[in-house]
């Protein structure tokens, strides 16, 4: 076996688990920072004059930044490795969030919030893969929901720094994160070691050394050049025999992309728009906070329970039901907000069942791809579920200026996530981890 194969079939050691605690780390800063502008809403648009359009062009900018990181910066961490572009895209978002708490006009916030977008975009490239690469293949999908309630627990904290500024200066939720993102940079510098992936693929300088030093730390035994040699041989017979993947997977990549486009859609609608249509559908500021900050803290916890629920059912046939669920319980979420105290419960599952969603489309994807081309399967549809997370909060600003209800949008959107579980029926056949399922009744 190779070093990733010897990875996956041993025990998970404290020290993998620590890894897979700072990529969680560094996933916060997606939640922070796109709650940070969602949060901020109703005091930016307030002080720049904006309409629903030019709010919902100011949070896509940011998104369109994490297109552009993931899909610009992520291939130079196959040349110059993971962990130096990751501190990379950490001093890009220090930078960024520093800017746009310090802009004085929404054209200048714009530019540093497609900064921070790219530094984001490059960081989350690199952690999912780091997070998947150091995790065995009994915990992966554990690793993978705690790594992505990341998201979660970055947003919730933005929702009590933006409560607590309710009324104050709204610049300063931007300046925590630009501190938290300095923090990350610092202890990542620090701790985070280089992918044993790529040292072993790359094979760069002192690479064998790196290699049986974080071993070591994992309580693996060491390797020697020889491993490494033989490891490569393997690879380039493997390489040969991959030419055409993409015609003969095209089905199910297209499938696998609009699953992503829809998630992610619905997510960013809801993550991004809640606080702002809130205020106006009548709430007071606070009280709308309040209702975001139960849907950050439901994300805490949903991709952790998504982990937990793929453990009894067929990974794709766990988030069909995370999908629907997502979809019934947004628009009841919408309709509920006027009692306070419902709008809270239902606002924790809906925070829940779409970071669950996150979190399943994460997992269903890797499995529909040959091992020796499961990044680049992944990283595009990674790249193209940028999409609805870019269209999400635009399309909702247009609506709005048109004249839609909050209730409307939130329909709409749910309509959009519920897309997903009839693309996740058709993908059926084509998922090798519900071959076992296919003589069951139509459960999916």
């Amino acid at each position: 076996m190779n070093i990733t194969e010897r990875i996956g079939a041993a025990r998970m050691s404290g020290y993998q688990w620590l890894i897979v605690a700072l990529c969680t780390f560094m996933n916060c800063l997606d939640g922070f920072d796109v709650m940070a502008v969602a949060f901020t809403g109703p005091s930016v648009t307030e002080e720049f004059g904006l309409n629903g359009s030019q709010f919902g062009l100011l949070v896509s900018v940011g998104l369109i930044g994490m297109a552009l990181g993931s899909m610009l910066l992520a291939p130079f961490a196959d040349l110059i490795g993971r962990r130096p572009l990751i501190l990379i895209s950490l001093t890009l978002g220090t930078i960024g969030m520093f800017g746009a708490a310090m802009a004085p006009s929404v054209t200048v916030m714009g530019f540093f919030r497609l900064l921070t977008g790219i530094g984001v975009g490059g960081i989350l490239a690199s952690t999912n893969v780091i997070a998947s690469e150091f995790s065995n293949a009994k915990n992966r999908g554990l690793a993978i929901g705690i790594y992505t309630a990341g998201y979660g627990i970055g947003a919730t904290v933005a929702s009590v720094v933006a409560k607590a500024t309710v009324g104050g200066d709204w610049r300063i939720v931007f300046y925590a994160g630009g501190f938290g993102t300095l923090l990350a940079l610092v202890v990542i510098a620090l701790l985070l070691p280089e992918s044993i992936a790529f040292l072993e693929q790359r094979r760069p300088r002192g690479a064998l050394e790196n290699i049986n030093r974080t071993l070591a730390r994992m309580g693996m035994d060491s390797v020697s050049q020889t491993d490494l040699d033989q490891a490569a041989s393997v690879r380039e017979g493997t390489r040969q025999t991959s030419s055409g993947w993409l015609k003969q997977l095209l089905t199910p990549t297209i499938l696998l992309w609009i699953t992503f486009i829809t998630i992610m859609f619905g997510f960013y609608f809801v993550n991004s728009w809640t606080p702002t249509l809130l205020v106006e559908e009548g709430l007071s500021e606070s009280a709308a906070v309040t209702a975001g900050m139960a849907i950050s803290i439901g994300g805490t916890v949903g991709s952790v329970l998504y982990g937990v629920a793929a453990r009894v059912r067929t990974p794709r046939v766990v988030l069909i039901g995370f999908s629907l669920l997502s979809a019934a319980m947004m628009i009841v979420f919408i309709l509920s907000t006027s009692i306070l105290w419902l709008g809270f419960g239902i606002g924790v599952l809906v925070g829940a069942l779409i970071n669950g969603c996150i979190a399943g489309a994460y997992t269903v994807g890797p499995p529909l791809y040959p091992a020796n081309i499961r990044s680049v399967g992944m990283g595009w549809a990674l790249g193209m579920g940028r999409i609805g997370a870019i269209l999400s909060p635009t399309i909702a600003g247009m609506l709005k200026d048109a004249g839609a209800s909050a209730t409307q949008l939130y329909v709409g959107a749910a309509v959009v996530v519920a897309i997903c579980a009839v693309v996740l029926i058709a993908l059926r056949r084509h998922d090798p981890e519900s071959a076992p399922a296919v003589k069951e009744p139509a459960t999916a």
